[in-house]
């Protein structure tokens, strides 16, 4: 196997950065995704990924690597807190993930991240994005607790038309992370967002036009609460369901969180926008004090 893979990424250099294709069926360059990325060159590159179920646990960690899905691509896998690793480690938060992104400049295009390890399995991350500059176009996040683990502080994260759905803190930590018309959804009555921003980072998370709804038995969800003390979460233009409750945000049983959380609103829409009833701690913002993506991602251009 070492040298098919060997074989393979001398083909990729050779013909000019060609797609590599991952297929079940055997009718592309490999079966499994993992394989796939072991073989791009040092340099990155590009993987087709045709339709199928892919359950196994990847691991990226080289630079510029963009993943193409055909319709109906699942990558998906069960880690949970709690389990044993091979070393006799228990896995944790940040060993819990699906898929681990620790390359810089990557992109996924129309795939489904997906950790089903169970609702009451406690944190099990999809997705454990490290990198810098990572791009999500139409792809779908799904799992129960912490899903998206936007890592790496000081990072910039996008995510353009995706699905993101789970149950407590599903999008959470230090990064800097843009969503623009995303549609996220909430499956137990909790949080949406646990940020950790790091006071010298100006923002955190930034929902730019994006559709928050639930489960129809879910009635009590926050927008966010501060897993650091200067975490940043921002919400512009977006359709809220009635399971967002009145306060908005929740300030994770610390009133200290209150001095230094940085949460804010901007124009929120649907039965779950109630700017006169917002935790006063939180800002409704002014036209004149609004944020934009470019402002946000500064220099880098997603496309």
């Amino acid at each position: 196997m070492f040298w098919v893979s060997l074989l393979v990424s001398v083909l990729v250099v050779a013909q000019g950065g060609k797609a590599l294709t991952v297929a079940q069926d055997g009718s592309g360059d490999f079966r499994a995704v993992q394989a796939a990325l072991d073989a791009l060159p040092a340099a990155g590159g590009e993987i087709r990924i045709k339709p199928g179920v892919y359950r196994e646990v990847l691991h990226i960690r080289k630079d510029n690597v963009h993943l193409r899905g055909d319709n109906g691509v699942v990558l998906i896998f069960g880690n949970h807190s709690g389990l044993r690793l091979p070393t006799g480690d228990t896995v944790n938060t940040w060993t819990s993930a699906s898929c681990f992104i620790d390359g810089d400049d990557f992109r996924a295009e129309n795939i489904t991240f997906e950790n089903d390890a169970g609702f009451t399995a406690g944190q099990a991350v999809a997705v454990m994005e490290n990198g810098n500059r990572a791009a999500f176009f139409h792809c779908r996040l799904i799992g129960n607790q912490d899903v998206l683990f936007c890592s790496g502080p000081g990072t910039k994260q996008y995510y353009e038309d995706c699905y993101i759905e789970g149950s407590t803190d599903f999008i959470f930590g230090p990064a800097t992370a843009v969503f623009n018309k995303c549609h996220i959804h909430s499956k137990k009555n909790s949080h949406v967002t646990a940020a950790s921003t790091p006071r010298e980072i100006p923002y955190g998370f930034v929902f730019f036009d994006c559709r928050l709804t639930a489960d129809t038995n879910i009635h009590k969800v926050s927008l966010g609460r501060p897993w650091q003390p200067y975490a940043s979460v921002t919400y512009i233009r977006c359709w809220m369901g009635s399971h967002i409750i009145p306060e908005g945000w929740n300030n994770w049983k610390n009133p200290d969180n209150e001095k230094t959380a940085r949460f804010a609103e901007y124009g929120s829409t649907g039965p779950g926008a109630s700017p006169s009833t917002r935790a006063p701690w939180s800002r409704q913002l002014t036209a004149a004090a609004l944020v934009t993506i470019a402002a946000v991602l500064g220099d880098w251009r997603p496309s």
